[in-house]
């Protein structure tokens, strides 16, 4: 990219500290594709003048596969090792794009010691937006027909819907939603460490049955909030060969090129 980005060690180097922290989590960092979603976000943010940083080297996977694999020892061992340097920095306000690090940060911290205002990439965006920080031209989407795939653990996890809706509503495009949505949403079927797992024998994968749900309503874009279903229906979306007339793509990405970042 085309702009610098501060790790919270330099910030403490110059006496100072940012606005907000980006924690960006294991697919964000390493996945290829996420790594996209990654550089989005950090663009629109760099745009605004928001002042963030990240841990870089300093951060550490969050241990909620671990948690939800159901190995609780290995998962405070990483949370102790994330929280104590957190503290180290006095880190007040953490924002990611990872619902899954977004869930664990906010709920599972608190009471190791990690308290901290933790917030999704679309409330972050959304608050920013209220502010009159953040403006959203959506011409490039206009008349466009957009799904978007209501995360687990930023929606019936954390009761978060109208954040992502209110920046999607923005883009000028036709929003659709899918039977299944909100509090009766379905799972991509990454959720619970079946992302690093193949699935069990059965009729057929929930990210197909979910991917199918979504292309009956022939959109141009599915929209998610997270990387773990974003691979999942990009998959789903490849295997019913719709992947040249159907993108899928996060939020921020969306916004990025509305604002052509």
């Amino acid at each position: 990219m085309d702009f610098n980005i501060k790790t919270m060690a330099e910030y403490a180097a110059e006496g100072k500290s940012p606005e907000v922290l980006f924690w960006v989590g294991c697919a964000g960092s390493f996945d290829d594709r996420a790594k996209k979603i990654t550089k989005a976000f950090c663009k629109i943010l760099n745009k605004i003048g928001v002042e963030f940083a990240v841990l870089g080297q300093e951060e550490s996977c969050t241990g909620d596969p671990a948690k939800r694999a159901g190995n609780e020892f290995v998962f405070q061992m990483m949370a102790l090792t994330n929280i104590e340097v957190l503290n180290a920095y006095e880190v007040k306000k953490i924002v990611t794009a990872c619902p899954h690090c977004f869930n664990t940060l906010k709920n599972e911290y608190p009471s190791l010691g990690g308290k901290y205002e933790v917030i999704h990439h679309t409330q972050f965006l959304r608050n920013l937006m209220e502010e009159g920080r953040l403006k959203i031209e959506g011409g490039a989407f206009r008349g466009k027909k957009i799904t978007f795939h209501d995360p687990c653990y930023l929606g019936r996890a954390n009761n978060e819907y109208e954040a992502p809706r209110a920046l999607l509503e923005k883009l000028d495009a036709e929003l659709v939603e899918m039977k299944r949505c909100k509090t009766n949403g379905l799972c991509c079927g990454a959720g619970g460490a079946q992302m690093f797992k193949e699935p069990e024998k059965g009729n057929k994968d929930i990210n197909i049955e979910r991917t199918e749900e979504a292309l009956s309503f022939e959109p141009k874009v599915i929209a998610t909030g997270c990387p773990f279903c974003n691979t999942m229906m990009t998959d789903g979306v490849k295997h019913f060969n719709k992947n040249h007339e159907v993108a899928v793509k996060d939020i921020v990405e969306l916004l990025a090129e509305a604002e052509d970042l």
